[in-house]
């Protein structure tokens, strides 16, 4: 737990309108201060397809059209966290929309330890300068009226941050559906311990607390759900809900992860997700490229 005071607001319902992208399972959200036309936009993807190299927008345009359509001002680009499995799109809607980009503090250990697996060189910067604000626990921001605040859950990612906004908390890929448990955290800088404590916090949220997930994948073969509550977590997540203990979660957590496959977008998404969404710097024939790193993950 911390002793961090967060400043909550749960008397205020923010307006959330989800995009779901279907091939990377990614969820993400315009939230709209219900005081004004303001809005943060959390989590955006910027299209792959990984075999052309090809990069596209369809998904960040879907955002772009909807803001203009209800007349929104985007105050903020959130980045939960540098996704492994999806690319951000947030430079783009940025130079479309304005609003300011902002991650958690420890980007600069993940650009650290991604910068010497991808052999970045020192024109690589490792100080999180890419994006315009790195958030520290209990940080406080305005989209509009609405006050928000940012809670450190690492665990998945050392740079993980929760971003509670009224009575919504968007945790990244800390928490699934009930159904479908928790993120891994075996990822480098991980820490299953770190991760149970981190859902820890997020659940001593009021039972109320509206709850949206980056990522789901229908499990069992429902349909894809993004939006549940606090008490909902507490009382049925299939890997933490209340009464499992650090230990067993962590025993369980740690050889789910032995069986799981990488990602298939990590190499792409780690290498733009690192520099806020940019791609890496063009060479002297002005082409720009992706490295694979050889048993380097």
């Amino acid at each position: 737990m911390t002793d961090t005071t967060y400043p909550l607001d749960p008397a205020t319902r923010p307006e959330v309108t989800a995009f779901f992208d279907p091939k990377t399972n990614t969820i993400s959200y315009v939230v709209q201060d219900p005081g004004s036309k303001a809005c943060a936009v959390v989590d955006s993807v910027m299209d792959i397809d990984y075999a052309a190299g090809r990069i596209s927008y369809e998904s960040a345009d879907r955002i772009i059209d909807f803001v203009r359509e209800n007349g929104l001002t985007v105050d903020w680009l959130i980045e939960t966290h540098v996704h492994a499995d999806h690319l951000s799109g947030a430079p783009y809607l940025q130079e479309k929309l304005g609003g300011r980009i902002g991650i958690g503090e420890n980007i600069r250990l993940v650009q650290d330890t991604f910068g010497k697996v991808f052999n970045e060189g020192t024109e690589f910067q490792r100080d999180g300068s890419q994006f315009d604000h790195l958030f520290r626990d209990g940080d406080t921001y305005t989209v509009g009226n609405m006050t928000c605040f940012a809670m450190h859950t690492p665990g998945h990612t050392p740079a993980c941050m929760t971003h509670v906004m009224g009575n919504a908390a968007f945790v990244g890929d800390t928490l699934f559906m009930p159904d479908g448990g928790t993120a891994r955290a075996d990822f480098p800088g991980g820490d299953a311990h770190e991760l149970y404590r981190s859902i820890r916090k997020v659940l001593s949220l009021p039972d109320e607390t509206r709850l949206f997930m980056c990522h789901d994948y229908g499990p069992n073969g429902r349909e894809i759900r993004w939006e549940t509550t606090v008490g909902e977590e507490r009382k049925h997540n299939i890997h933490v809900r209340d009464g499992v203990t650090e230990e067993e979660f962590v025993a369980m957590r740690q050889a789910r992860d032995a069986t799981l496959d990488m990602p298939k977008l990590i190499i792409p998404s780690i290498q733009v997700n690192m520099r806020a969404g940019k791609l890496p710097p063009k060479d002297d024939s002005g082409r720009t490229f992706l490295k694979v790193p050889v048993n380097g993950l």
